[in-house]
């Protein structure tokens, strides 16, 4: 969780850094996968770009190599969205710490459009994302939005009708 609030949805590189020794079997969650929170802060998500591993209060979800052809990983991670919410209302509430089990996990049913509308919509959220999240895209965007409705009103406010004397 610290990675998301440091960097971002989309990690890269982590806070901390371990040696490859301290790597039990040699075991790191692919590359192109989604971590979500599954006890304390259930629902967190992002999507790391490298290998990496977590404590055990993360689920890894990859795709597997048979659904690569049919399933984007951008995708996965917009939709873990609506996932996050259905994994805080779904809950195991019993004992003392709320937490999303494998088998509660396996009931949450995934949507697989055909690739090209998941390529849209990610293009689509994409766009979205860096107008409101990047300065660089969002605020030019806005500044120029705001002037062309600033124009728009002053005009409208200083438009009369002619009298006739």
């Amino acid at each position: 969780m610290e990675d998301i609030r440091v960097n971002g949805r989309i990690l890269k590189d982590a806070v901390q850094h371990i040696s490859n020794n301290a790597v039990k079997n040699g075991k790191l969650f692919p590359e192109n996968s989604v971590y979500i929170s599954t006890t304390a802060t259930i629902g967190e998500h992002a999507l790391i770009k490298v290998k990496a591993l977590s404590n055990q209060q993360i689920t890894c979800l990859s795709i597997k190599q048979e659904y690569q052809s049919i399933l984007d990983i951008k995708f996965v991670f917009y939709y873990c969205y609506v996932l996050d919410e259905w994994c805080r209302r779904n809950a195991n509430k019993s004992g003392g710490m709320k937490i999303v089990t494998a088998e509660i996990l396996k009931k949450f049913m995934f949507p697989i459009p055909s690739l090209v509308d998941q390529v849209r919509i990610v293009s689509i959220l994409d766009r979205f994302d860096a107008l409101c999240n990047d300065l660089t895209t969002g605020l030019p965007a806005e500044i120029a939005a705001r002037h062309k409705q600033y124009e728009y009103y002053r005009d409208k406010l200083l438009t009369f009708k002619e009298l006739n004397a």
